[in-house]
């Protein structure tokens, strides 16, 4: 009786267990808070309940999934962490359907690339140094209200449900924009905000530092610049403060981090038998003979090392590389020397050449130490705007950069499989950092593509990339108001002591705990992107790097300038000229013609080709001046309006008994009645006329009806030489 009371107990208290975690998984959480006027909420529980971490993020109605997996076994070392990032739109997000035969969505387009990006950069530094396992991030666009970017809850969103799993990873991260329109600070602004303002800074961090940011903005100062950096800061804290909320209602258990193996004997040894090698090679200024001597030193251990240390080949060659990092570290910190020989605040040598090119619109040769951009401008038409079809709209861009990075420019071999996410986002910096100065539409009607090149690299190709294209944009002729420099800051910091690094070289990146890229012109920034490995870069550093950047800056234009102040005075005889100009929306239909027939005439007539918008501007293009202008004038022969008391030559085009119906303008004939023929009274209109005959006339009058009086009796008698003669027909070539 006893051992049956017993069993029934442990059944019904198993039984209460089970249901307990049932109730637990089906558990949905919910944290929200006000974010610049607007609710965010953060949701679990919902959804994705077999991902590792899944939430649900909101602001406004804009809703994304974002959903982080680590792989149940190690993976293999591979000289990297294997987190992949993936940003995915939804068209049913926006209530649309995709574009294309297949109608679903594709391969991600390059917003999805980058706000992938900004999601990987800032939380790749933050796990732990030593984690083994493959880690997926998914975010999904799953709701777009056209008024606020996914990118904010998708980083928010991605931090979460880090958090929230029992990935070790033991950071939460706040995203906020900023934006300024006016002298007005905007936290985390609407698409038509954004439109109007001068700065767009998206700023991730901790509730202790800022772990990156990216941006964009019209030439503003650096003390705008640190202004808007304290605010988001502020919002930062609260927005880590709602995930903690999370963490504490649904949070798992985090996973212990694999031990880190004990390699003190070997490094010892290594130390022992390579220390002097190692400090020697990594003062060699030249990157090639820099890395040729350390792998050589890499490989002398490894034949030392292989019987007391089997199978131990990629951790002999990271613990060179820790020794080499260590080195160069104390070397800057202790001397205030870099790894080239230049103080903290030199420059690089530079050198700029223009016109390399003979047959591109615009190019240049923009050279610093070991890196070097071989940008072109090409200038093309309406029809080469890129169509560009997302969430919020479809639209067309007639300005583009793409920056290519061939194997070649580091000396290494890889295939060339399309481009990569890497190019694209060093592409899109480049492409913010010259946007304010590219002129507008009215101003410069044509579409304009740079392309770099990088030929050679060493660290900061897109700051490169910058200054290459914006010489490139003024040896092509476009009328650019400025030039535009860049340059990339480095930082080494240890407890208290502090190296900020001017014109940062790849060892200095890869060595150091920070990649500050800064563009602008001399009034001011107009692109950034900031990367942190450490997490206590503070604004007091932040805003001395921005004035080291400001005098680095200026030295560069300095030298850009010297090469080429100002734009060339004309386009280069092989970019097409384009005339732009207005007509009447009411005359479009007119200049078309049947099916087409009348424009396609003047194309083929002139060779020019000719463009037409809903609000009657036409755009004429061709490489011959001659072509546009002859199509110019035939455009304007159609749209031209008679007016009463001019002149005209025209042709006869019918004769009736009362008069003559004479073409004076294409699609424009009036009434030459048969008493206005001559002065004398006149029998037979053919007496005096035949039909295809040129006669001039003079416009009488235009009733209400549109309906011409014309009069040759009046032309002949008329004071010529106070009337306009206006030819009807386009001559034939």
């Amino acid at each position: 009786m006893h051992f049956l009371q017993s069993f029934c107990l442990d059944m019904v208290g198993g039984l209460a267990l089970l249901i307990m975690e049932r109730l637990e998984i089906g558990m949905i959480h919910n944290v929200e808070m006000e974010v610049g006027e607007r609710k965010l909420s953060v949701e679990s529980g919902r959804v994705a309940r077999q991902a590792d971490g899944a939430v649900l993020a909101r602001y406004g109605d804009t809703v994304v999934l974002a959903t982080v997996v680590a792989s149940k076994e190690p993976v293999a070392a591979r000289g990297f962490f294997p987190l992949t990032v993936e940003f995915r739109e939804k068209s049913y997000a926006a209530g649309k359907i995709p574009g294309g035969f297949f109608k679903r969505e594709g391969r991600p387009n390059e917003w999805e690339i980058l706000s992938a990006r900004s999601i990987d950069r800032p939380i790749r530094p933050l796990f732990p140094k030593n984690y083994d396992r493959e880690v997926q991030i998914i975010v999904t666009v799953l709701s777009a209200d056209q008024e606020n970017d996914a990118d904010i809850p998708g980083l928010i969103g991605a931090s979460a449900a880090l958090a929230i799993s029992p990935i070790p990873f033991y950071h939460v991260l706040g995203a906020v924009r900023i934006g300024k329109v006016g002298d007005h600070l905007i936290l985390n602004p609407t698409f038509q905000q954004l439109d109007e303002s001068r700065l767009d800074l998206l700023v991730t961090g901790t509730p202790e530092a800022i772990i990156q940011l990216e941006g964009r903005a019209k030439e503003i100062s650096e003390e705008e610049f640190v202004e808007a950096l304290e605010l988001a800061s502020q919002e930062i804290k609260k927005v880590c403060d709602l995930q903690e909320k999370l963490k504490e209602l649904c949070g798992k258990p985090k996973a212990p981090p694999p031990e880190e193996p004990d390699s003190s004997g070997l490094e010892m040894s290594l130390r022992k038998l390579c220390w002097d090698k190692i400090i020697s090679a990594s003062l060699i200024p030249h990157k090639e003979e820099r890395q040729s001597a350390l792998d050589e030193i890499a490989q002398e251990a490894i034949a030392a090392l292989s019987e007391e240390y089997p199978e131990s080949e990629e951790l002999i060659v990271a613990k060179i590389t820790e020794i080499e990092k260590e080195q160069v570290r104390r070397m800057i910190l202790g001397e205030r020397r870099r790894v080239d020989g230049r103080g903290l605040d030199e420059l690089r040598p530079i050198t700029c050449e223009v016109g390399v090119l003979p047959r591109t619109h615009g190019s240049a040769l923009f050279t610093r130490g070991e890196t070097q951009s071989l940008a072109t401008t090409t200038l093309g038409t309406k029809f080469d705007e890129q169509k560009i079809e997302a969430l919020e709209g479809e639209s067309w861009k007639s300005y583009m950069l793409h920056y290519n990075f061939p194997p070649f420019s580091v000396g290494e071999v890889r295939p060339l499989r399309g481009v990569t996410r890497r190019e694209v986002g060093h592409g899109n910096l480049a492409e913010r950092a010259l946007e304010p100065v590219i002129p507008s539409d009215d101003v410069f009607p044509y579409t304009i593509r740079i392309v770099s090149d990088i030929l050679e690299s060493n660290g900061s190709s897109s700051m490169a990339t910058v200054c290459a294209g914006s010489l490139s944009l003024m040896d092509a002729g476009i009328p650019i108001k400025t030039h535009v420099a860049g340059v990339a800051m480095g930082l080494i910091k240890e407890g208290e002591k502090v190296a900020i690094l001017t014109d940062i070289i790849g060892t200095e990146d890869h060595i150091g705990d920070m990649d500050f890229k800064i563009a602008g012109t001399r009034k001011g920034i107009t692109a950034f992107q900031l990367d942190t490995k450490i997490r206590d870069i503070n604004l007091d550093i932040i805003r001395e790097t921005l004035i080291r950047a400001r005098q680095a800056r200026l030295q560069i234009l300095d030298i850009m300038e010297q090469t080429l102040p100002n734009p060339r005075s004309e386009l280069s005889i092989y970019a097409p000229r384009i005339v732009s100009f207005k007509i009447n929306p009411a005359k479009i239909g007119e200049v078309i013609g049947t099916g087409g027939k009348t424009i396609r005439e003047i194309t083929q007539q002139t060779g020019a080709r000719i463009d037409i918008e809903d609000d009657g501007t036409v755009t004429i293009a061709s490489v011959d001046k001659s072509a546009s202008e002859r199509a110019f004038e035939m455009i304007q022969k159609i749209v031209e309006e008679p007016e009463i008391g001019e002149l005209y030559t025209g042709r006869v085009k019918r004769i009736t008994p009362f008069g003559a119906f004479v073409e004076i303008l294409p699609g424009k004939e009036g009434l030459l009645h048969i008493s206005e023929l001559a002065p004398q009274r006149v029998e037979k209109v053919e007496d005096v006329l035949k039909v295809g005959e040129e006669v001039l006339v003079k416009v009488l009058g235009i009733d209400g009806s549109g309906k011409i009086k014309l009069s040759k009796k009046a032309a002949l008698l008329g004071d010529q030489r106070r009337l306009k003669i206006h030819d009807k027909r386009s001559k034939k070539n």
